[in-house]
């Protein structure tokens, strides 16, 4: 029988380890607080991430560090900007040769503008990635509703076992041969993600949202190209998919954060009241970084970057994108 690690206990690390239980592997769900832990294990809930979803006794739950030894397959669904210390943290236990990690991260870390694959490679050594994307918030995932994915490797054989390994009734994987591309995807509709939150909250209606949707993967098409992606792949389920998803859904915690700044409410209090992390906060600052480093125009991200980090008002940012020169919607 398959064994697999689950690293994080939120909501999405909850409900892959619920597919994978579906799938008949035989998962341990590894949960930082100690305390929490031991409440969803007795109860068999995790209300904190994913309430209203019980959680089978054949889910193991421990919060012990000696549980995160030897599972063939390591799925860290960590926050991107807590991901290097946790995997330094629990270095020794996480190094065993022959694991194959797979990182449903979606961010990019702030201050040295890596990759959670890149993360997992500098702290474990080089262990081989595959990365799972897509549009699958995890109350859905969680009730079985039907979700669609993509797991990407460059070995394709690692892409293969994830994605049998994942694939169920009600949860459909296909494989990517672009990694890199599929990883940027899940971090930059997060960024664009909070200004379809902006859309909602200064109360504008479909053809700004359908706007934003159609220019913000161009954006992402961009920098992604500029960084060694495949451009298509934005205009996949990583992409275009998880973009849509994130700019609509009421589970989206990036555009709720947008919705309440375009409320007027301060980014910081907005971040501090959360019970979870909307990864787009930092990733903006990221893009920021990584599209001047690159010399890529992403004017979109420019100003959710300018409004979440240098307090521009968010009307403004609004009349600003729409009154610049004007151009052939192909230039790209």
């Amino acid at each position: 029988m398959e064994r697999a690690l689950v690293l994080g206990g939120g909501g999405w690390g909850t409900a892959l380890a619920l597919v994978l239980n579906e799938r008949g592997v035989q998962v341990r769900l590894f949960v930082h607080d100690a305390a929490y832990g031991a409440e969803m294990a007795a109860t068999r809930r995790n209300p904190r991430y994913l309430p209203g979803v019980e959680l089978p006794e054949r889910l193991s739950i421990s919060s012990d560090p000696q549980a995160l030894a030897g599972d063939s397959v390591v799925f860290s669904v960590v926050p991107s900007q807590y991901l290097r210390a946790t995997l330094t943290r629990f270095q020794q236990p996480l190094s065993a040769k022959r694991r194959l990690f797979v990182t449903a991260t979606k961010g990019i870390e702030q201050e040295t503008l890596k990759r959670p694959s890149e993360i997992v490679r500098e702290v474990l050594g080089d262990v081989p990635v595959v990365v799972v994307s897509g549009p699958s918030h995890a109350e859905e995932v969680a009730r079985r509703m039907p979700t669609t994915v993509v797991a990407a490797a460059s070995d394709r054989g690692h892409a293969l076992r994830i994605q049998d390994l994942l694939n169920t009734e009600r949860f459909r994987v296909y494989t990517n041969g672009d990694p890199l591309g599929v990883e940027l995807g899940g971090a930059l509709k997060n960024v664009i993600a909070i200004a379809g939150g902006i859309v909602d909250g200064l109360g504008f209606g479909d053809n700004t949202k359908a706007a934003l949707l159609t220019r913000g993967v161009v954006e992402m098409a961009r920098l992604s190209a500029a960084l060694g992606a495949q451009r298509e792949t934005m205009f996949g389920l990583a992409g275009i998919g998880d973009l849509i998803t994130s700019c609509v859904s009421p589970h989206g915690r990036n555009r709720a954060v947008g919705i309440r700044v375009g409320r007027g409410e301060k980014v910081a209090d907005i971040v501090q009241s959360m019970k979870q992390v909307a990864e787009g906060v930092k990733t903006a600052a990221a893009v920021h970084s990584l599209a001047a480093k690159h010399k890529v125009e992403m004017p979109i991200c420019e100003q959710v970057y300018a409004v979440l980090h240098e307090g521009k008002d968010p009307s403004r940012a609004v009349r600003d994108l729409m009154g610049r020169q004007l151009k052939d919607e192909q230039d790209w």
